[in-house]
């Protein structure tokens, strides 16, 4: 092993905590000095381009591929990751080696205290299909604007104005010591995205031994909640473009899944949960089968699977 370590990054000030806490978790953990590993801040495809949907430009990829391509190249040994940006089909030459302990999974409002305090025709900053569906499913006569870049980016594109409110996930705010800002809405009002609030850890498969250095920081109920969550995604064929929620936690010796997947409207909402048993990968796909089922043909038409 060829110390320093180089972990690889998005360079925004979310994925820069994040970066900073995978490696000190990894120090505290195996004994290591600061200069075992260094951090590198990768630029990527998601952060240049800030005028469209994800959607119309390449999709969640455009989060991981530049450091896709540094892991491959040898430029780092590791990269972080929040793991609700990470496409659900990953290429089999990089293996996801742990996950953090997982945050807050809610989401924040801000601007008003609940979505009902809305006024009439209000505009509601997001780039993400699923608060936009769900934002316009419980207030249809409200408008959603495209709001993309990190937080401080939306932020002060509320406070000029751009919007009456926007939504922004709560394990990023409290990372940032933004942990005073906005409203959390509770999971049974809106549930989160899949893999909200959990940041994962990845290398190449071949690096054997420093996948076990890296599993030595995997928080096991995170990992199992998050891999059920995206095995559900999977099923389903979501994508970027697709509005669906979910969240498993862990219930007995299994897990329990909450999904639901919307149109783009929010005018249908098809829900289920189930309890799901072992790794929970076949109950997810069983669940995310059920709602397929239950959908119109125009809902079904949003997702591959």
């Amino acid at each position: 092993m060829q110390f320093p370590l180089r972990l690889g990054t998005r360079g925004s000030p979310l994925a820069l905590v994040q970066a900073h806490m995978t490696a000190d978790a990894l120090r505290r953990t195996h004994g290591w000095s600061e200069e075992a590993i260094a951090i590198v801040p990768i630029r990527t495809s998601g952060d240049r381009i800030q005028d469209r949907a994800l959607a119309e430009v390449g999709g969640k990829a455009l989060w991981t591929r530049e450091l896709d391509r540094a892991l491959g190249d040898g430029e780092i040994d590791f990269a972080v990751h929040s793991m609700k940006d990470v496409e659900t089909i990953r290429p089999l030459e990089i293996a996801l080696a742990a996950m953090l302990p997982r945050a807050d999974v809610r989401d924040r409002l801000i601007g008003v205290e609940r979505l009902e305090a809305l006024p009439v025709g209000a505009r509601v900053g997001t780039s993400s299909p699923r608060r936009s569906a769900q934002v316009r499913r419980r207030r249809p006569d409200c408008s959603v604007v495209l709001f993309r870049g990190n937080v401080d980016t939306r932020l002060a594109k509320l406070a000029a104005g751009e919007a009456e409110a926007t939504l922004l996930a709560a394990a990023g705010l409290d990372r940032l010591k933004k942990d005073g800002i906005g409203h959390a809405i509770p999971v049974e009002t809106m549930l989160p995205a899949p893999s909200q609030g959990a940041v994962g850890i990845e290398a190449l498969a071949v690096r054997t031994d420093l996948l076990a250095l890296l599993a030595a920081i995997d928080h096991r109920a995170t990992h199992r909640c998050v891999a059920a969550e995206r095995a559900l995604l999977a099923a389903l064929g979501g994508d970027c473009r697709s509005p669906v929620a979910a969240l498993a936690v862990e219930h007995g010796d299994g897990l329990w899944l909450r999904a639901e997947i919307l149109s783009e409207d929010g005018a249908e909402c098809v829900g289920g949960e189930a309890q799901l048993a072992g790794d929970g990968h076949a109950g997810a796909a069983a669940l995310a089968k059920r709602l397929l089922e239950q959908a119109s043909p125009v809902l079904r038409a949003l997702f591959a699977g």
